[in-house]
């Protein structure tokens, strides 16, 4: 096997490796809210939201195709550097997710992109007015308008089923939360799922395998699909926790309304092919249900923590992904160097999260998870 396919095999491989982190890591985007209401079993939730992240991902293709041919120039592109800003995106991932911090990984692999293509071929082939246009501009909106159209949902929600019978409008706001939990995790595979697709597919024009401007193939569509309802299906416990019972004290009503409006932005977004992250979009719903519901109280010291990490999302997988650029870049072993770095640093991670695991028979015991508690503590 010569060295182009070697690298092109283990970009792929990376990509899906990434995509895998994106399913648990962002799985509290569709679930979290339905978990901590009682609409659906943590284990139920898990499966719904695997099976419907794959069958989002045939839904389109735009933003796969922003991707491969809009924040970085695909001519200028190697399969070294996409190598280098996948390994970038997966130990953001996997650092937040430690915290239990639902950062974005949207943000995490643009970062990771644009430092690994800044460090090995240049400014020039950073489209800096495509990154403002298609990733800052969605990046500061999104949130805001899901938060305000939440907002607007709870209370008109409370509003309208006043006088009714409060064990019957919960009863009826969690049957509904079945359905509205649902969109979210097929509107998240319209949108995340392709954005490996993108990957991959800028892999393949970098290795000559497809023609500059080439959509996704078919196989990548479903590979990508299947990688990200694999890791939504292994479930990312500890962000469920921070999200579903972090941020506010979640009502059916309030879930409902979040997860409805968390649904509307993202597949407008998808439509418009706006790779916007979800998980800014659903934690802004969730603040905004919070918001919504008269006397309700929202933990801003929590929501602080989640907007730092949100600012350091893109630098942070940047540098990463420039360092790793500059590693890679020695060839073979450059390339094996940086893989088992990350496989080390995964490794450990993980070791580190059992000291306290998360699981589905405890995400909801808590108010927040330990990360944020310890921030509660600190501003209560």
């Amino acid at each position: 096997m010569d060295s182009v396919s070697f690298l092109l095999v283990a970009v792929i491989l990376t990509a899906l490796a990434f995509d895998f982190t994106n399913g648990f890591h962002d799985t509290a985007n569709s679930m979290a809210t339905s978990i901590a209401t009682g609409a659906l079993s943590p284990r139920i939730a898990v499966v719904v939201a695997a099976v419907l992240n794959l069958a989002g991902a045939f839904l389109s293709t735009e933003v796969a195709k922003t991707i491969s041919n809009g924040i970085v120039d695909d001519a200028k592109v190697s399969p070294v550097m996409i190598f280098a800003g996948l390994i970038g995106a997966i130990l953001w991932n996997l650092i937040t997710w430690l915290a239990g911090l639902p950062s974005s990984s949207s943000h995490a692999l643009f970062g990771g992109l644009i430092g690994a293509v800044w460090v090995g071929a240049g400014e020039s082939a950073v489209r800096f007015a495509a990154i403002v246009k298609k990733i800052l501009v969605p990046a500061v909106a999104s949130p805001m308008v899901a938060c305000a159209v939440a907002m607007l949902a709870t209370y008109l929600a409370y509003v309208i089923t006043h006088r009714a019978a409060a064990p019957a409008t919960r009863k009826g706001f969690r049957a509904g939360q079945v359905g509205s939990a649902s969109l979210v995790a097929l509107a998240h595979g319209t949108n995340d799922a392709q954005k490996t697709m993108g990957v991959i597919t800028l892999t393949l024009i970098a290795g000559g395998v497809l023609g500059h401007g080439s959509g996704p193939p078919w196989w990548v569509v479903l590979a990508a699909g299947l990688a990200i309802s694999l890791g939504t299906y292994a479930g990312g416990w500890r962000i469920i926790r921070t999200m579903g019972k972090g941020l506010t004290d979640i009502q059916p009503p309030q879930g409902f309304a979040a997860e409805t409006s968390a649904t509307a932005v993202i597949l407008a977004s998808s439509h418009l092919g706006f790779p916007l992250s979800t998980t800014q979009v659903c934690t802004g719903s969730i603040l905004g249900a919070g918001l919504g519901r008269r006397l309700a109280h929202v933990r801003w010291g929590i929501a602080g923590r989640i907007a730092v990490s949100w600012l350091l999302t893109l630098p942070a997988a940047a540098a990463v992904g420039g360092v790793a650029a500059w590693v890679a870049d020695r060839g073979n072993a450059g390339v094996t160097l940086v893989a088992g770095i990350a496989v080390a640093a995964a490794v450990g991670f993980y070791a580190l999260s059992r000291r306290r695991p998360v699981n589905p028979d405890n995400v909801n015991e808590s108010g927040v998870s330990e990360p944020a508690e310890r921030s509660l503590d600190r501003t209560v």
